[in-house]
């Protein structure tokens, strides 16, 4: 569970992915989608985060629909 956000083990909607995420700041905690580019495992996420660009590796949750109709991933850790 992630600030809220649980995982239903018979649906496959909301799930743990590996990422890069574009972060201006990394004391947020949540991501809007086009913030965030999924990555098959953990080495392809660290190959291809570029902290001068404020691409960061990460594990993320989601994605889930916000009140405001935005599809947001949540910050599990950054990698």
């Amino acid at each position: 569970m992630v600030k809220g956000i649980s995982l239903d083990p018979d649906s496959a909607v909301v799930d743990e992915h590996y990422a890069v995420v574009y972060a201006p700041r990394k004391s947020r905690d949540r991501f809007s989608e086009g913030a965030v580019e999924l990555m098959d495992t953990r080495e392809q996420a660290l190959a291809q985060a570029d902290p001068a660009g404020k691409l960061y590796a990460a594990r993320v949750m989601g994605p889930s629909r916000s009140s405001e109709g935005l599809r947001l991933f949540y910050l599990i850790e950054w990698l």
